[in-house]
């Protein structure tokens, strides 16, 4: 199986660690979405089996002390700290947060990857993150309170969260959990903070991690539905709809990509708790349902209710019983700017291009809005970053599963360019593949998380059969053509003929020969490597 060998483990390295240099960092939201014959990928929710995830994994910072000098938490003093009491004192309302508040922030559900509005209640990556690195600096922030609730967000991201969590704890302030439904998502999470609790009513399920993947082509063939597929790349996927079961390679992708993630909670869980690995190992192989086990074995503080938690913070603050405790949403702290605690730095400034979803090369013709990637936006936005000297340095976030072939080929041509006149660094989130990864080679670098996914060189393209279904339904369809090809794509009802399946495969054989030559050169990789 192929494996992408140069990837940097950081992602947003850059920017985090340039922090305080610069002024504020422009972010450029995009989604996008259009159907042709040739796609990277077929549907990444059909099956994962030709993924890879990112190499060597990113130690884990679970001891606070353990981390890196450069990550070391470094707090606003002399002038400055006088000057941040003066910023404060004349916020606007909207930014006015009592001293010794709680930040108070609820995690749940699926966390996007795009900037949202101060009135959305959907929850989003940039500002969760933002909110934390905010929250270390603010004199008026004494603690983070983090309730849980059930995750649908990919492990890149929670990573993400969880080593913000971490700098966070670096300031000396402290994070509570609490965690009503306990999996191995939300416990992950959890584990990073200073303190974990649970309702005694809680839903317990630590059982281990499981994937699942579904193979269509019984239904297919019961609808009278033949699947043909041009599939380049041994590992590339596209098997869910020519099989019944799993092929050898699909089982030995799926087993290599739950066997990194496995063990990659295992160590991390390990690691910010404290434990043996082995312990954990065998703690989750009992099936972990009982919140008292957690407690009696030390995987969570203590076991009580959410008001018990608040008289205990109320207790820790220092705050009266008929007092109420000061608090700070998530969508109220959002509005805080980092300008008014004394960390937005400079005058320049870096661009954040963020591609999220499935990659299309425009709008509906319809006029109805797309969601995912679309490359004729993204390409606007690049071209007037390229052009702007506002803007020293560039980043690409992607979050895709892949798309159109043109529209990503579209898109590395931008990158390219714009890379050749400013630092340009490709930052991948949950999902880089495909064509979220030919995206990302037109960077400079490229960086990841330890689990995010990525790689799949290859084409999956297809066409069905239909003709049976047709005869079952009483359908019926008949074409007139001029040109030897003209029926290639058209005539749906009946398979190709051989000199169609030969132009057929021929053409997927071009998308990926143009794929795999541009990883190679853009990674400095033999092309014998990228298979």
């Amino acid at each position: 199986m192929w494996k992408w060998k140069n990837v940097l483990q950081h992602s947003y390295t850059f920017t985090r660690s340039h922090t305080r240099s610069y002024s504020a960092i422009q972010r450029f939201s995009s989604t996008s979405t259009a159907t042709t014959p040739i796609e990277f990928r077929w549907r990444f929710l059909l099956t994962r089996s030709s993924f890879s995830y990112s190499s060597q994994p990113r130690p884990e910072n679970g001891a606070v002390s353990a981390a890196k000098d450069d990550d070391k938490f470094e707090p606003v003093t002399g002038w400055n700290k006088q000057l941040v009491k003066l910023k404060i004192l004349l916020a606007f309302p909207w930014e006015r947060v009592q001293y010794g508040s709680l930040y108070s922030v609820k995690l749940r559900g699926r966390i996007t990857e795009q900037l949202q509005s101060r009135y959305s209640r959907a929850l989003s990556l940039p500002q969760i993150c933002e909110n934390f690195f905010k929250a270390a600096y603010d004199p008026r922030i004494a603690g983070i309170y983090l309730r849980i609730d059930p995750l649908s967000c990919g492990w890149a991201k929670l990573d993400e969260i969880r080593r913000h969590i971490f700098d966070f704890r670096k300031s000396g302030k402290f994070v509570v959990a609490f965690v009503p439904s306990c999996r191995e998502k939300e416990y992950y999470l959890a584990s990073a903070c200073e303190e974990i609790y649970a309702p005694p009513s809680a839903y317990v399920s630590l059982y281990g991690l499981a994937i699942q993947a579904p193979f269509f082509r019984g239904i297919l063939d019961n609808l009278g539905i033949e699947p043909h597929l041009e599939r380049i790349g041994k590992y590339k996927s596209g098997d869910n709809l020519t099989h019944r079961s799993m092929t050898e390679e699909s089982s030995e992708v799926l087993n290599q990509l739950l066997d990194n993630i496995y063990t990659n909670w295992l160590d991390k869980v390990s690691s910010a708790k404290g434990k043996k690995r082995e312990d954990i190992e065998n703690f989750i192989n009992e099936g972990v349902y009982d919140v008292d086990r957690l407690k009696e074995k030390g995987y969570i503080s203590d076991v009580i209710y959410e008001d018990e938690i608040m008289a205990k913070l109320r207790k820790r603050l220092g705050v009266k019983i008929n007092k109420n405790l000061p608090m700070v949403d998530y969508r109220k702290y959002s509005l805080v700017r980092k300008w008014t605690l004394g960390v937005s730095g400079g005058k320049d400034l870096i661009a954040i291009i963020r591609a999220t979803g499935l990659i299309r090369g425009g709008d509906s013709s319809s006029g109805v809005r797309s969601s995912g990637v679309i490359a004729e936006k993204i390409i606007e936005k690049i071209r007037k970053v390229r052009e702007s000297k506002q803007f020293k340095a560039v980043i690409i976030r992607i979050d895709s599963p892949g798309g159109d072939a043109l529209a990503s080929d579209m898109m590395w041509r931008e990158i390219r360019l714009l890379a050749a006149s400013k630092p340009v660094i490709a930052s991948m989130s949950d999902i880089a593949a495909s064509g979220g990864y030919y995206t990302a080679m037109g960077a400079r670098a490229i960086v990841a998380e330890s689990l995010t996914l990525t790689g799949s060189i290859g084409v999956v393209t297809a066409k069905f059969n239909l003709g049976k279904l047709y005869e079952m339904i009483g359908f019926n369809k008949e074409i007139i053509s001029r040109g030897r090809y003209a029926e290639l794509l058209a005539a749906e009802q009946r398979s190709f003929r051989p000199h169609e399946a030969e132009l057929f495969a021929k053409s997927a054989q071009r998308i990926y020969k143009q794929f795999r030559d541009k990883a190679a050169l853009s990674r400095s990789m033999t092309l014998l490597s990228t298979r």
